[in-house]
């Protein structure tokens, strides 16, 4: 295409040319050569002038040539841009992988704003201590998981084994049972995660030294989410239905038996409290009062003890 107009030096080195004479080579020549113009003929080194109207005319034709192309794309975009409803942006990125929420109103906030809107399932899982929380709090959780449930929604949620005999916590999720949902329990260390519609994920905090207890991430990276239900699926998998009658006729109590299968798997006291969000104090509590009931001195008494007994089979 011509791109611009021809200058004054080649529009002289043109007539030139067609006047019969001889230029030299030059920026001239070598442009009005790119538009066919003028051809140098290598046998003898003359130049030869072409007729500009059919030069004209074939560029003229390229251009409509050029310009129906860019037509026919441009009629393309609708099509293309009605496709966007069958786009799931999700599908491999999330977009923004993560949201650090730094304190538990915001956390609360968050999860109560996602949790309403859930549609397929929500899947929870505390592994904290059981402690007695304002009564308002408990009943409110317990209408938005009943809400969850009546919307066709399937709720699962999993307990640290102590939880079973801790009556708020018991209350609780004897209410959520009753209306649909699935609970289970399991001794031993997990992580504590949420995930609502396998879209969003939350998680404690990790990242952010010193931030407070109760400061969390929402995750909506879609490979991270996938991920971390299939961890849940396995841990639910352990764990065992929740049964106010767990304790029956063993030895153990819940706490006790988290207690037991950290120290079993290598972890110090101190480190198993950590794990289990437990004051060490606690962990020397309850392992002193399991000592008095089996009559054993020694700790090292209660863990042989421990390998062989029937309560290694309750959650």
């Amino acid at each position: 295409m011509l791109g611009k107009s021809l200058n004054s030096t080649e529009v002289s080195a043109y007539q030139s040319i067609a006047a019969g004479e001889l230029p030299d080579s030059s920026r001239a020549t070598d442009r009005l050569t790119a538009l066919g113009l003028v051809e140098r003929r290598s046998h003898d080194g003359t130049w030869v002038a072409h007729d500009p109207r059919a030069v004209a005319h074939g560029l003229m034709a390229a251009g409509l040539a050029e310009l129906q192309d860019v037509v026919t794309r441009i009629r393309e975009i609708p099509s293309l841009e009605a496709l966007a409803a069958d786009y799931d942006p999700h599908r491999m990125y999330g977009g923004p992988a993560s949201e650090f929420l730094p304190t538990r109103d915001e956390m609360n906030g968050r999860i109560g704003d996602v949790s309403a809107t859930a549609s397929s399932s929500v899947l929870t899982a505390q592994p904290g201590a059981p402690a007695d929380r304002d009564p308002r709090v408990v009943a409110l959780g317990a209408q938005r998981t009943v809400e969850t449930l009546d919307a066709g929604a399937e709720v699962r949620s999993l307990y640290t084994s102590a939880a079973v005999s801790h009556g708020q916590t018991a209350s609780y999720v004897g209410q959520i049972i009753e209306a649909g949902a699935q609970v289970r329990t399991m001794s031993g260390a997990f992580p504590r995660m949420m995930i609502v519609d396998g879209l969003h994920l939350f998680v404690s905090n990790y990242v952010v030294a010193g931030a407070d207890n109760d400061a969390g991430w929402h995750v909506t990276d879609r490979g991270c989410v996938a991920w971390a239900e299939q961890v849940f699926g396995t841990l639910w998998d352990r764990a065992a239905r929740w049964s106010a009658d767990i304790r029956g006729g063993s030895t153990t109590s819940g706490r006790q038996r988290q207690i037991l299968v950290e120290l079993e798997a290598g972890y110090t006291k101190t480190q198993a409290a950590k794990r289990l969000v437990l004051g060490e104090r606690t962990v020397t509590a309850e392992l002193s009062a399991l000592r008095t009931a089996l009559g054993m001195r020694t700790l090292y008494q209660v863990m042989a003890w421990w390998a062989t007994s029937p309560d290694r089979s309750l959650p």
